[in-house]
């Protein structure tokens, strides 16, 4: 008799959190905002421990209120569990990601400061060699560049000048062609015209010639 009394208590307290884990989780689905997957599995094992408890206790003798409530605590139980389950899965991963993230801004931040305090370093450099240069040192590099200057512009005017040369004696070749191919066009036209002399060439020169008559 004891024995039954406390499965009595113990199956009483498991439908108890079954049916409070299911309403939680049913509650969390209704109001719109995303449940956790503990509330959504114990919903979800609720519903379908309801149904297949109604069939076992209706089959059974047991009835189909006492086998939908006890199938019910049963469902949402495990699907509570299972859902826990990959609830802490979930925020192992969340916090791997942020601790992923806090970890690439404290990088970037670390390098942004390596390299500030590397430029300030470099410009500490610099004036250190400024004080080390004299005003003849810097006078003389200024000439040098001057001559060096001096010099590529000449170099350049140079080129240019080729260039231009190699390319008005080019123009010239081709209108020379040109208008002596003109010049022997017309005067073979001027001689077919005129009837009585007609051009021929004589080592590259036109020389007339009487036609007979």
């Amino acid at each position: 008799m004891q024995t039954f009394l406390q499965r009595s208590q113990v199956f009483r307290r498991l439908v108890g959190l079954g049916t409070a884990i299911a309403v939680v989780g049913l509650t969390g689905c209704s109001s719109g905002v995303a449940p956790s997957k503990t509330a959504s599995g114990a919903g979800t094992g609720a519903a379908i421990g309801g149904i297949g408890g109604a069939v076992v206790g209706n089959n059974s003798g047991m009835g189909t209120g006492a086998g939908l409530v006890g199938g019910a605590a049963a469902g949402a139980l495990i699907g509570g569990i299972v859902g826990m389950v990959q609830d802490a899965k979930d925020r192992r991963e969340q916090d791997r990601l942020s601790q992923e993230r806090a970890y690439q801004q404290e990088l970037a931040k670390r390098r942004a400061e390596e390299a500030k305090l590397k430029a300030a370093m470099d410009e500490e450099l610099a004036i250190a060699e400024g004080f080390r240069i004299s005003d003849l040192e810097l006078a003389d590099a200024r000439k040098k560049l001057e001559s060096a200057a001096d010099r590529l512009k000449k170099l350049r005017d140079e080129r240019a000048a080729a260039l231009a040369k190699k390319k008005e004696l080019d123009d010239a070749h081709e209108k020379t062609l040109s208008t002596e191919a003109e010049i022997a066009r017309l005067e073979e036209e001027l001689a077919r015209l005129k009837g009585d002399e007609a051009p021929r060439k004589v080592d590259g020169a036109s020389t007339p010639v009487k036609s007979s008559q």
